[in-house]
């Protein structure tokens, strides 16, 4: 199984099973392509919640807002690898602006908040670069983007 930059975030929580190893370099890849490199300050990738073959997930990503404020989004995702293939579902949200300097307290409020302790997030800093976010992605394996023949979602 390929493992991410982020596998050892896994460690900090409880985990059952592979989990979806292609469910966050794909949801980072959403969030830099709808985004865009140039507007992402700093991006807070939490450690994932795995159960077997499943698993969630929250990246946070401050945004450049024209001002000393930040726009915050996050970006959530669920996943399920089952033998039909791979299932993803990423939602981004506006969450709203604040100071730069009270970001990192709002993702310490995060952790403490969760119905589960998520564990500390691994803080990535973009400011603005493409180069930042490439070298980001380039941290995967390439196995991890190849496109997975999901079939038709089972109901349920």
């Amino acid at each position: 199984m390929a493992r991410t930059p982020f596998s050892n975030v896994r460690g900090e929580t409880e985990d059952d099973g592979p989990g979806v190893p292609e469910a966050l370099p794909r949801t980072l890849r959403e969030v830099g392509r709808r985004l865009g490199p140039a507007a992402i300050d700093r991006l807070w990738i939490f450690p994932p919640m795995v159960r077997g073959r499943r698993e969630w997930g929250l990246v946070a990503a401050s945004c450049f807002d024209g001002s000393q404020a930040r726009r915050l989004i996050t970006a959530r995702y669920s996943a399920q690898r089952t033998g039909r293939g791979l299932y993803l579902d990423s939602r981004l949200l506006d969450e709203g602006v604040a100071p730069a300097d009270r970001l990192p307290r709002v993702m310490e409020g995060v952790v403490k908040r969760g119905p589960r302790p998520l564990g500390n997030p691994r803080m990535v800093e973009v400011a603005g670069g493409t180069e930042a976010f490439d070298a980001l992605m380039a941290g995967f394996d390439g196995e991890l983007f190849e496109e997975a023949v999901a079939g038709l979602r089972a109901a349920g």
